[in-house]
């Protein structure tokens, strides 16, 4: 009974943890035009900061270039700032109510330092992972000290405590694997 209240209240704040990383992953920006690259930018807007998918629409026009359409038409200067001002390099044509970004071919320079970039967010991910595992195991000492497990109970919760641990390691690698190997091939 234990055992299940542990790895789900686990498996659940691991997958918040791993859900994130692959949000934060999608704004790290490749050869190829994603709305998820610019999604998520917070923007201005009436004195109150939005997320830019939530006041306009991100559409991709081709394989470089990016098509943003407000709702509503004072918003454009802002979003139009948010971008420029953002760590992501871009630069915002706008037409009208159209703003449209071109993405650059990404230099072996820039191709590097995004690679950093996803190690540290993978890194930063991988502790959060780590943290639970440490809340799970305060949890488990404190259900030993309170008599409500045996030491066997105990040993053997730890150890599925800490496969499910190495399972989200796992799939945190094989993510960033695969993202490096998406910066380094376009």
């Amino acid at each position: 009974m234990i055992d299940q209240q542990i790895q789900t209240m686990l498996h659940e704040q691991m997958q918040k943890s791993f859900t994130s990383l692959q949000t934060e992953l999608e704004q790290v920006r490749t050869g190829r035009a994603h709305p998820g690259l610019i999604e998520n930018l917070r923007v201005l807007h009436y004195g109150s900061e939005l997320v830019l998918k939530h006041i306009a629409s991100i559409t991709v026009m081709d394989t470089t270039t990016l098509s943003i359409t407000a709702w509503d038409a004072t918003a454009v200067a802002s979003i139009e700032k948010a971008i420029r001002t953002s760590d992501l390099s871009l630069n915002p044509n706008t037409v009208g109510h159209v703003i449209r970004i071109t993405l650059p071919a990404l230099t072996q320079e820039r191709r590097y330092s995004l690679s950093k970039l996803v190690k540290k967010i993978a890194e930063k991910n991988r502790a959060s992972v780590r943290n639970h595992r440490q809340d799970a195991m305060k949890s488990l000492k404190e259900f030993l000290k309170q008599k409500e497990i045996s030491e066997d109970d105990e040993h053997r919760i730890r150890k599925s405590v800490q496969d499910i641990t190495d399972q989200y390691i796992g799939k945190i690698d094989a993510l960033i694997t695969a993202k490096e190997a998406e910066l380094m091939n376009e």
